[in-house]
């Protein structure tokens, strides 16, 4: 007979502290009790953004330390069992070879199969040679000729370079300098390449345009000239050179910002440009559409430029104290004259109507500035005109001129009053002496 423990084991039940028979109530409450043990052991979410390996590092199902070396006992492909046939294995010998890249004869011995006994060293297609071109004394003396050269000495150049594969500084270290003159590199290299450019130009096909390399020594001179400086600078020059260029580098980004400035700022001019456009062809628009009668009905209000307040155009009632507040157009010398018609007055801060008197009376002040200034200049041309009716002379009509320019240019300084009587005067005393 099963006893209470074999049940626990069957159904998943953890072993409580009575281990004798299994009630009615062990198995009606099994479900609670799974729930419960599930809930103990919670799993946790790997964060957002945090890769799978290092998360591993961090946390792991059995809460295990992180492995401090790495242990891997799987059998997969990475333990691949070794594969043994029935048959038999390939027999290998100690046998000599001899390398086609050398020219001594040298004999060298190494373990390869006997199937392969007797096949060239596969190594010995690496063996590549460059192709140093030959010349006849003929070609020399035809297309060759250097008055700096020798035949002798270009003849050495050219052994020294098939012999070392045109390595020129090693050519160069084995150049006879005692026999020959004193050569750098750049000189046996300006010699090969121009020999080689001639050559295949004489001894291309006629019609056909041949490849030539040409070597520059000139440019290689002031290149290696140039790395010896670099090399020789003191730490003082390389701190000063580095600061030069940290120096340069925060001119180009302020360069880079201004410019960046400036598009910025001719985008918002060409936004102001298109909505002022747009602001006229509606007026216009409007305008047209409105009936003829209505515009002479309408009275001639004055434009007042100065305080513009801002139009509320959003729905539903609004408060007249909304409009007590100046904008932010508004100068401080503005506000100031503002408050002190306000203070002399008597009347509170800020009220919109005599927001509006002051206004009406800069304008009645340019009004009256323009009326003066257009009343001394009728003034001056009456008196030019009686002038000339009498018959005055030149000078007569150039000190009217004078006047005339004087009188509108600035008609209400104190210079231009003194000028204008002083011309009345002048005037007068000339009518009373004519015949």
């Amino acid at each position: 007979m099963a006893t209470g423990a074999d049940v626990r084991d069957i159904l998943e039940l953890t072993g409580g502290d009575n281990d004798g028979p299994i009630s009615k109530k062990d198995l009606i409450n099994s479900d609670k009790k799974k729930s419960k043990k599930a809930a103990e052991t919670l799993t946790f979410k790997r964060p957002e953004g945090m890769h799978r390996e290092v998360y591993a590092l961090l946390y792991s199902d059995k809460k295990d330390a992180p492995p401090l070396l790495p242990s891997d006992t799987t059998q997969g492909y990475r333990t691949v069992k070794a594969k043994l046939g029935c048959k038999k294995v390939r027999p290998w010998k100690w046998m000599p070879f001899t390398n086609p890249a050398r020219r001594d004869g040298a004999i060298f011995h190494h373990w390869r199969r006997v199937a392969e006994e007797g096949k060239d060293y596969p190594f010995a297609r690496f063996n590549k040679t460059v192709q140093v071109p030959v010349y006849s004394e003929q070609e020399y003396q035809m297309h060759l000729h250097d008055d700096g050269w020798t035949k002798a000495e270009t003849d050495h150049l050219f052994d020294l370079c098939k012999r070392f594969d045109l390595r020129f500084i090693v050519v160069h270290d084995r150049y006879d300098h005692q026999q020959y003159r004193k050569r750098s590199v750049e000189d046996l290299k300006e010699r090969y390449y121009s020999i080689c450019g001639k050559l295949t130009k004489v001894r291309a096909p006629s019609g056909t345009e041949p490849k030539i390399y040409i070597f520059d020594a000139g440019h290689e001179r002031r290149r290696k000239e140039q790395l010896e400086k670099l090399f020789n600078r003191t730490p003082e020059q390389v701190a000063e050179e580095e600061y030069l260029i940290q120096e340069l580098r925060k001119i180009e980004t302020r360069k880079k910002e201004r410019e960046k400035k400036a598009q910025d700022l001719q985008k918002l001019i060409k936004a102001a440009d298109t909505t002022t456009e747009l602001r006229r062809a509606e007026k216009r628009v409007s305008k047209k559409k409105l009936p003829q009668k209505r515009e002479t009905e309408k009275p001639a209000v004055p434009e007042t430029a100065g305080i513009k307040f801002p139009d509320f155009k959003s729905a539903g009632v609004t408060l007249r104290s909304q409009r007590m507040k100046l904008p932010s157009s508004v100068g401080q010398k503005k506000i100031k004259a503002i408050e002190q018609i306000l203070i002399e007055q008597g009347v509170d801060l800020n009220p919109i109507d005599l927001v509006l008197l002051y206004e009406l009376k800069q304008a009645h002040s340019n009004c009256e500035y323009e009326q003066q200034m257009l009343r001394h200049r009728y003034e001056a041309l009456l008196k030019a005109g009686s002038g000339g009716g009498c018959g005055t002379t030149g000078a007569g009509l150039v000190e009217a001129k004078e006047q005339i320019i004087d009188v509108v240019g600035a008609p209400l300084t104190p210079n231009s009053r003194k000028r204008r009587e002083s011309a009345s005067s002048s005037s007068s005393v000339k009518k009373v002496k004519k015949p």
